[in-house]
């Protein structure tokens, strides 16, 4: 990476993080691009150099929170990957906390940022983030249930949608419920569908 090309991604994550920080106080609808290009010390032509509109910043920062959410979970799989592989069968479920609390965590300490990125999921792709995050969790359990190829889409598929939709639910609360009392929600859902498994 050359110095240009390392200024323009400095330049994009100071934006990042003003925006960020504005959004934790202020609802997204009310965010302006001028108070961004103050937070972030820089000028209007050099917001739109980096981003079209308010919802490619948005995208771009429901992407880069996923992306670290990823990288602070791959510090800890190898030990969860050694559990997985030694837990007996009829101990292991989908859905364990130690996988499904940092998650949920994760979306409360971020909570503004994912309810505002629920409410446009549509124009976000926000089920495309969803996915790279629950086949994260999902794929280590799985492998040890050796669910055939041919259903493991479908599967994929019920347990995503349904999730997604507990979590949406909870970001519309506002995270109101503890985070011990979602994942008992979810795994009492996935509980009853262990027969399959």
């Amino acid at each position: 990476m050359n110095k240009s090309e390392s200024k323009y991604f400095a330049t994009a994550a100071k934006i990042d993080q003003a925006f960020l920080e504005i959004l934790a106080n202020k609802d997204f609808a009310y965010i302006t691009v001028k108070e961004i290009c103050k937070g972030a010390g820089v000028n209007r032509s050099t917001f739109y150099l980096h981003y079209e509109t308010m919802g490619d910043l948005l995208s771009e920062s429901v992407h880069y929170l996923n992306s670290q959410f990823l990288n602070h979970m791959d510090q800890n799989a190898q030990s969860f990957i050694a559990k997985i592989k030694d837990c007996p069968l009829d101990d292991l479920y989908l859905i364990t906390p130690e996988y499904l609390m940092p998650y949920l965590s994760y979306i409360q300490k971020h909570k503004r940022l994912f309810r505002t990125a629920v409410e446009n999921a549509s124009v976000l792709e926000l089920d495309k983030s969803y996915k790279a995050m629950f086949d994260y969790v999902f794929t280590p359990i799985l492998d040890r249930f050796e669910i055939p190829k041919k259903d493991l889409e479908y599967l994929l598929a019920f347990y995503m949608q349904g999730l997604m939709a507990i979590v949406e639910q909870w970001i519309k609360n506002d995270c109101r419920d503890s985070i011990e009392y979602l994942t008992k929600v979810i795994q009492r859902c996935v509980k009853n569908h262990k027969e399959y498994l």
